[in-house]
């Protein structure tokens, strides 16, 4: 606010000193004109010439200010964006390349800072300086202020209709770019894949299929520009007839001195320059209304994963699993899960199986409920997932995938996705304890480190081990390994293995594996198959069964048979 009132102050003095230098010129003129007291000239031009160049001092520093308040303002509220939509669902990001989401969180939200940075620089103090204008202009003659006021009201109508016409074509030109960008994320994160597979050609022959529809949005977009300038141009024009014929004809009737004369026509060129930069500004306007528009249907859009209403907290320790008739669907009608029933008590380890596509990993996704059930209930620790905070719900279940995610930031950054709270010496201890020491000491910087984009310079199996070790600091009730080891060596998973056994100590567990030496730690064994629960139970005693399809598994192989 105090930067406001700075700017309002600037602003104010400047648009005081842009209507004063005119009066200096029209006493300049008549006293030149009328040969009398011409030794006041020097002072009167000396005078003009000090508040020309101030009104540029006040005009550069307002807009420094200016860009201060509006960027600031924006960056607040492109982290809000940003922090919406890490709340939104999956579903939603499903739906939406990466590109397009970093287009609509960042290059919406810099179209709205270019416009802010200017709009109160170039269209409020213009604003102020016509409404100055016109008001200096009827203390000189009603009927010159009279018939300018219609010429600028005359003229924003103009500008209104073509910015009314003009908006939805910038919001369609945003929407293109943000699907380009989108394009080129998706192919530049799939650049291996393509030239393995020999598809440059097709994919660049897709790139120039987009651009041609990127720039047809852009010539819509500007021909509305043209259009603008063009009926400004015009306006313009007659403004400035308008204002040397009333000139002429009120200095002819003996109404209006040469000075006079002159500040008509200084006032019209000063009515024009707001004009114009305000014209200039519409154009912006239109991609800010573009933006604007994107914006908020983005901050409208709700996730469907909403806190519980009655924000039970999960219980602290291990935690029980209960699955009670669980179906769930991605797409309406095409349902992926099917009637689960499962009891997991406090503690004990689920080894959890299934062919490729059998549900396996929706069911884990359900658990850390970034989908709901589309029918039955989860319960952990006896809490309903719905009814628990989505936060503290997920603080209490550990996730560790085959993928690993790794930022360009440090080890430390990596290890506690950003988190300054976490000690130093415990992560410490915890890479010295997964096997990592020799790694950690490796490191120029130690957990200063920074590490490459996508875990350049790691291999699979630190990085896998480094999502154990964010596990690890988590300290989670619930442990989900999703085929965590299905890319490791030998020596590594060895190292893993005792990490994994290390992790489940005092710790329910649920293990989805195709490797037999991860699912050894079981105590129960859950077969799923299309969505349904095929066979469950303890994994003892469905080994001890010939009959069983765990036994069956065991005889046959299981990297044979569920891959």
């Amino acid at each position: 606010w105090q930067r406001v009132a700075l700017l309002a102050a600037l602003l104010g003095t400047s648009v005081a000193l842009q209507l004063y230098n005119p009066q200096i010129l029209r006493r300049f003129l008549d006293t030149a004109m009328g040969g009398t007291n011409t030794s006041s000239l020097p002072r009167q031009a000396l005078l003009f010439i000090i508040l020309a160049l101030s009104t540029q001092i006040l005009t550069a520093l307002a807009r420094y200010v200016g860009e201060q308040v509006s960027w600031t303002a924006t960056n607040d509220l492109r982290a809000d964006v940003a922090a919406h939509c890490l709340k939104l669902d999956l579903s939603f990001h499903k739906a939406r390349t990466q590109g397009e989401m970093v287009e609509r969180i960042d290059g919406d939200v810099t179209a709205l800072s270019n416009f802010f940075s200017q709009l109160i620089i170039d269209v409020l103090s213009n604003v102020v300086l016509m409404a100055g204008v016109l008001i200096l202009l009827f203390r000189e003659d009603w009927r010159a202020g009279l018939a300018m006021s219609a010429f600028a009201g005359g003229a924003f109508y103009i500008l209104a209709v073509v910015h009314g016409y003009a908006t939805p074509i910038w919001t369609d030109w945003r929407q293109v770019i943000a699907e380009n960008f989108g394009f080129i994320g998706e192919q530049l994160a799939g650049t291996e894949a393509i030239r393995a597979s020999g598809a440059t050609g097709f994919v660049m022959h897709k790139f120039y299929l987009m651009l041609n529809r990127l720039l047809r949005s852009n010539i819509r977009a500007m021909n509305t520009i043209s259009l603008m300038w063009t009926s400004s141009l015009a306006m313009f024009t007659i403004g400035n007839a308008v204002a040397l014929g009333i000139g002429a004809y009120l200095y002819l009737k003996g109404a209006m001195t040469a000075g006079t004369v002159y500040l008509l026509f200084s006032y019209t060129e000063l009515l024009r320059r707001p004009m114009e930069q305000i014209r200039t500004q519409l154009q912006e306007l239109q991609k800010a209304g573009a933006s604007v528009d994107r914006v908020e249907e983005l901050l409208r859009t709700e996730s469907r994963i909403q806190d519980g209403p009655k924000g039970t907290p999960i219980p602290t320790g291990s935690l029980s699993v209960t699955l009670d008739n669980v179906g769930f669907e991605y797409d309406a009608g095409d349902p992926v899960l099917h009637n689960l029933t499962l009891d997991l008590t406090p503690g004990a380890i689920l080894g959890l199986l299934g062919r490729t596509g059998s549900g396996k990993s929706t069911l884990a996704r359900l658990l850390l409920r970034f989908y709901d059930p589309s029918a039955g209930e989860i319960r952990l620790g006896g809490i309903a997932t719905t009814d628990a905070r989505v936060a503290d719900l997920r603080k209490r279940v550990g996730f560790v995938t085959q993928d690993v995610q790794l930022f360009v930031a440090s080890v430390r950054d990596n290890l506690t996705f950003f988190d300054t709270t976490t000690d130093d010496a415990h992560m410490t201890a915890v890479l010295e304890e997964l096997g990592l020491g020799p790694w950690l000491n490796s490191l120029p910087n130690g957990l200063d480190t920074e590490l490459e984009s996508g875990g350049g310079g790691l291999s699979a199996g630190e990085a896998q081990l480094l999502a154990f070790a964010r596990v690890f600091l988590a300290d989670p009730g619930l442990v989900i390994l999703d085929e965590a080891s299905s890319r490791l060596d030998p020596a590594t998973e060895t190292l893993l293995e005792r990490a994994v056994d290390r992790l489940m100590a005092g710790r329910t567990g649920i293990i989805i594996a195709h490797r037999l030496a991860t699912i050894q730690r079981a105590d129960r064994i859950l077969i799923l198959e299309d969505g349904r629960v095929l066979e469950e139970g303890g994994r003892a005693q469905l080994a001890a069964d010939p009959g069983s399809r765990f036994a069956h598994l065991l005889r046959t192989g299981i990297e044979e048979v569920l891959v």
